[in-house]
């Protein structure tokens, strides 16, 4: 399946009422997760339904692929919508994003049938957790990544997580604050892999309990570390006990970056996020990290000289 041109020009002539679906994407940062709070609470659910009421002119509720936790960002999140206005796609993206903080933006509009439903429809959701791996935090985009400031071995984590692989009970990475009815879950993969000073945890399932991939990544990073053995996961999912399972990682590494939807939707299929990881795709910016060659030391004609009288 192709990627959708990212400079395509939305249709001009598609206004339709119905149901609508956008591809939505925000820095979870400022806010205290996706779901709408008590006043006064800053969530992005919200804020996004106001905008869109701007351009349907009529008070639009939103239903999400999955709720994210205050401070995990979004790059693939996927909403649903009913309005009685007729509008084209270029009115919802561009006006919308006319109506909402610089954090929070809608990517794509299209018009979808009534069956489909942004949560009930999605076949799987993918995440992927960003390390920045390094003695000392960083001071840019320190809230989009989770500093660890102990050497990690990738390697490790990866044969480790390939233990969570298949339908299996994942009791002992869920919150004590989980609703959900069973605790099991389809992992469909796991991969862990570095990029420089950044380690990806990059993770699908058909769906995820309460804090599953925070807790999966506080497991994995005591693996890392070599605290406990690459065995330890394996012994954690048999033993079903949460409180065993290690530490609940930072929030500001998470990142929802995907919603796979059945292929007759239609929905676009845009690039993985987090977007800094596509900057620099197969670039290695410091291979090699050149030495001073002797030419380019200071001669005689560019040392400071006094000024002329």
């Amino acid at each position: 399946m192709a990627l959708t041109d990212p400079f395509a020009l939305f249709p001009a002539d598609n206004a339709t009422p119905g149901r609508m679906a956008l591809g939505v994407e925000y820095l979870g940062s400022r806010y205290r997760g996706w779901q709408t709070q008590q006043t006064g609470v800053a969530s992005i659910q919200p804020l996004l339904e106001k905008a869109l009421a701007r351009i349907a002119l009529e008070p639009v509720s939103v239903m999400c692929a999955g709720r994210t936790d205050a401070g995990v960002h979004g790059s693939g999140q996927v909403v649903h919508f009913e309005t009685t206005a007729a509008r084209p796609s270029k009115a919802w993206v561009f006006g919308a994003n006319n109506h909402l903080p610089a954090d929070i933006r809608v990517c794509w509009s299209q018009a979808v049938p009534y069956d489909f439903h942004a949560r009930h429809s999605a076949l799987a959701r993918r995440y992927r957790y960003i390390l920045y791996n390094h003695r000392t935090p960083p001071a840019q985009m320190f809230d989009q990544m989770t500093w660890w400031n102990q050497p990690l071995d990738a390697e490790k984590m990866q044969l480790a997580a390939q233990q969570l692989v298949g339908e299996k009970d994942f009791s002992a990475f869920r919150s004590v604050r989980c609703q959900s009815r069973t605790p099991w879950r389809h992992m469909h993969f796991i991969r862990v892999y570095r990029r420089g000073l950044l380690i990806v945890v990059d993770i699908q399932a058909n769906a995820f309990l309460h804090h599953m991939v925070r807790n999966i990544v506080g497991a994995l990073l005591e693996v890392g570390q070599g605290e406990r053995p690459v065995e330890w996961i394996a012994e954690l999912l048999q033993q079903g006990v949460r409180e065993v399972a290690g530490i609940t990682a930072p929030a500001n590494g998470l990142y929802l970056v995907a919603v796979l939807y059945p292929q007759h939707f239609g929905l676009p299929l845009e690039p993985l996020g987090p977007h800094f990881m596509q900057l620099l795709t197969n670039e290695q910016p410091d291979d090699p990290y050149p030495e001073f060659l002797p030419q380019w030391h200071r001669s005689d004609l560019t040392r400071t000289r006094p000024a002329k009288t």
